[in-house]
C-alpha cells in the first residue's frame, strides 16, 4: 500500500487496484511511505482513500 500526504496535510493510504493507486508517487523526504498491510497503515494513523 501507498501512503500520501495529501495538499491539506491528511494522511492517505492507497490499496492496490483501487482508482488512484497506481497514479500515487512516494516521496520520502515529505514522509510519504509504503505500507506492508492495512493493518499497519491504521495503526501508524493513516486513513483509506475515499
Amino acid at each position: 500500500m501507498k501512503g500520501n500526504i495529501s495538499s491539506k496535510g491528511a494522511r492517505i493510504y492507497h490499496m492496490p487496484g483501487t482508482k488512484w493507486y497506481s497514479r500515487t508517487k512516494i516521496s520520502e523526504r515529505y514522509g510519504e511511505r509504503w505500507f506492508c498491510s492495512e493493518a499497519d497503515a491504521r495503526n501508524a494513523g493513516w486513513r483509506r482513500a475515499r
